[in-house]
């Protein structure tokens, strides 16, 4: 609660900001602050183990432009002196003008795979969007009660982000683009069950949820420093276009605990499908690519399947870059399953040739507040066709006040394994399908229920009940 409280009083010094404007802008500035700080009491953590055992350290950033020295100098009692601070427009000139370009000269100095070259990059990237220097001292202040020292204090540092990243996702239709409901992110990562030594993915990461989720779920099975070795450096692989959610992905995993993020800043649909090795597959693969979008004609030209709809492009790019046994779990709008266009067919016979398709899981429409579309998560393994598909209706409502919890999929996970017949869910066999593949979702184990009343004894209907609500209504007012 301490976390949330700090980060809500921070927003509130940014709304009386004029370079502030919207919910995005106080989660990226925010973040900016906040990595500072994490990185410098990472750095003082690596000090010190450094020291215990007898060895030096060298610290990554200047001394003068430490967390310690610009944002909260110490006096000689070693406790924040406020008189040493820099504020105002002095504060604002030193941020600007020398902390930022100090920053992104890393980008320059350091080799891609280093965390001092992601520091760059996301100094690149991002600016100093708070005008005040007085509310950016505000700002900074805050963030300095925040600790990341303890396990605890790392678990609700995170999650308090996520939901940070979740209140810039309802901020509007781009920040939209940014975030997926993390109970569905961990429903997926635990059916698809990632485990050491094998890698992730997901080419078009946003905030890198899915990346985060699964490093989280991974590292509870670390029992050896080579397995958390193998986790830092060479299990998770991102790709993203756009600049903010870049640079959110990347401080995100840092923030998880992935030092090292291998997130690329790219246009994924622009690879050439034909020129993928197997060095550039993946044990798996966890998305929700984006829907609706299109893509210039060269573009479209890089798929066997052409189509201007990028969650087909998507598709086709995961299953390419799906290693042979490799699994998926892809968010994909439902339409997908029954779409009788010439590039939908095609998709649907590709990935039942291709891969076995076992799972569908089927989303009510307030999955995804806002998006105002019903989606599917396919689950499927590459490398044999299709026999059955397992479905499974999740018949539920969700609201802004009313979000998808874990213990709504409950149900589906456990379910799952044998994949159970019940009044939600059902399986089909492949060979039965027209010629269009259709896999539309079509519960046969559900009743219909069908309203025979006519329109005027739903009329009277109407009438009466109105009657019945006024009367209590009158005998409420007889009270008062």
């Amino acid at each position: 609660m301490a976390f949330e409280n700090i980060f809500k009083a921070i927003d509130n010094t940014l709304r009386h900001d004029e370079g502030c404007s919207t919910a995005l802008d106080y989660v990226e500035q925010s973040s900016w602050v906040l990595f500072l700080k994490y990185f410098d009491d990472l750095e003082q953590t690596r000090e010190m183990s450094a020291m215990l055992m007898g060895e030096n350290y060298s610290r990554i950033i200047s001394e003068e432009f430490r967390w310690n020295v610009w944002a909260m100098p110490l006096g000689d009692d070693g406790k924040y002196d406020i008189s040493k601070a820099l504020t105002g427009d002095d504060l604002i000139e030193f941020v600007n003008n020398r902390l930022f370009p100090y920053l992104q000269g890393f980008k320059a100095l350091y080799e891609p795979d280093t965390i001092e070259f992601k520091v760059g990059v996301i100094f690149s990237e991002i600016k100093n969007k708070i005008s005040s220097g007085y509310n950016l001292r505000d700002v900074v202040e805050k963030v300095a009660e925040l600790k990341f020292q303890t396990a605890e204090d790392q678990h609700e540092m995170t999650q308090i982000y996520e939901n940070r990243l979740k209140q810039m996702g309802n901020a509007g239709r781009n920040g939209g683009e940014y975030y997926t409901p993390r109970p569905l992110i961990r429903t997926i990562v635990r059916v698809i069950d990632p485990q050491i030594g094998g890698t992730v993915y997901d080419g078009a990461c946003g905030s890198a949820g899915f990346l985060c989720e699964a490093y989280n779920y991974m590292h509870e099975h670390v029992k050896s420093t080579s397995d958390e070795e193998v986790l830092q450096t060479s299990t998770f692989y991102g790709k993203e276009l756009k600049g903010l959610a870049y640079i959110i992905a990347i401080m995100n995993m840092i923030l998880h605990g992935v030092q090292c993020p291998n997130i690329v800043k790219t246009n994924t649909l622009t690879e050439n499908l034909a020129n993928v090795q197997a060095r550039d597959q993946h044990d798996y693969v966890l998305a929700n690519p984006p829907f609706g979008g299109s893509e210039r004609a060269e573009v479209q030209q890089n798929f066997p399947i052409q189509s201007s709809e990028t969650a087909y492009m998507f598709l086709q790019h995961f299953i390419k870059h799906l290693k042979p046994g490799g699994k998926a779990g892809i968010v994909i709008k439902n339409t997908f399953l029954s779409n009788t266009d010439n590039a939908s067919i095609a998709l649907r016979k590709k990935l039942l040739t291709e891969c076995n398709l076992h799972t569908v899981l089927d989303l009510p429409a307030g999955v995804f507040l806002g998006a105002g579309v019903k989606t599917v998560v396919l689950f499927f393994h590459k490398g044999e066709p299709t026999s059955r598909v397992w479905y499974y209706q999740l018949d539920k409502h969700f609201t802004r006040t009313r979000p998808m919890t874990e213990a709504d999929l409950a149900d589906f996970v456990a379910m799952m394994p044998n994949k159970a017949e019940s009044e939600n869910s059902w399986s089909i066999d492949v060979s039965n399908l027209d010629d269009n593949f259709d896999l539309s979702v079509k519960n046969p184990n559900k009743v219909e229920v069908v309203d025979n009343r006519t329109p005027q004894e739903i009329a009277n209907e109407i009438v009466t009940l109105n009657a019945e609500s006024q009367q209590l209504l009158d005998e409420i007012l007889q009270l008062l």
